[in-house]
């Protein structure tokens, strides 16, 4: 099960002011970094270009001192990506079309393993995503989400089966994704999720490693009652 935390610093419990918005997240990413999250997907459109490279190469940093693995992919700027040494870039839809990415980083420009994820609202977004040759897709919104009312209303579980089930590459979920919900996006063949509020929402390092545990679980305990 693939567990991707999606940055947003503005949702943090923390001051209005910036730097200790910024501080906050930080902090989080190293949370998550600690408890094994898969992926860190920096996602904080509204900062500069440097300021952004400067949070990825920080939180790059991070998860290789954890040493647990973990990943960290750029929302919508490869070069920032690249830049920070990313694991990888995440396309939106007002981001630079998929197919364009991967013809200039086949052409030698990224590491061989160098990840690049598009977000999909639809099948037809979906298969063409992996026809381009995408790593991953995020599928959603799945559920009811104020940060995703903009994509329209939910999708619902039994289009993310259909979509699970038309592509080969993985399918994360996303979208109002809580503890209460992943068990049912994993069981119709999701391969993970991607959330904000599941991880960020934790008080410290040890309440994440909690939920990411919890996660961890649901994929064996739907096995066994499934």
């Amino acid at each position: 099960m693939i567990l991707c935390y999606v940055t947003d610093r503005h949702l943090l419990n923390e001051s209005g002011n910036a730097g200790a918005q910024t501080e906050g997240l930080s902090r989080r990413i190293a949370w998550a970094a600690a408890a094994g999250v898969d992926w860190i997907q920096i996602r904080e459109k509204d900062l500069s270009a440097h300021e952004l490279v400067e949070v990825a190469r920080e939180a790059v940093a991070t998860t290789k001192r954890a040493d647990r693995g973990g990943r960290v992919i750029i929302n919508d700027r490869l070069d920032a990506a690249l830049a920070a040494d990313a694991a990888g870039v995440h396309l939106g839809g007002g981001s630079v079309g998929a197919t364009n990415v991967l013809e200039w980083l086949r052409q030698g420009n990224a590491p061989k393993d160098f990840l690049v994820g598009v977000s999909c609202h639809g099948m037809s977004e979906a298969v063409a995503a992996e026809k381009a040759g995408a790593s991953y897709i995020f599928f959603g919104p799945v559920y009811e989400t104020p940060s995703k009312k903009d994509f329209g209303p939910p999708q619902g579980v039994h289009k993310l089966a259909e979509v699970c089930k038309a592509v080969r590459i993985p399918v994360l979920a996303i979208g109002g994704i809580s503890e209460g919900n992943a068990g049912e996006c994993t069981r119709v063949g999701a391969a993970g999720i991607a959330a904000i509020r599941v991880f960020q929402q934790a008080r410290d390092a040890e309440s994440v490693e909690s939920v990411v545990s919890r996660l961890r679980a649901l994929p064996s305990a739907i096995g066994a009652n499934g």
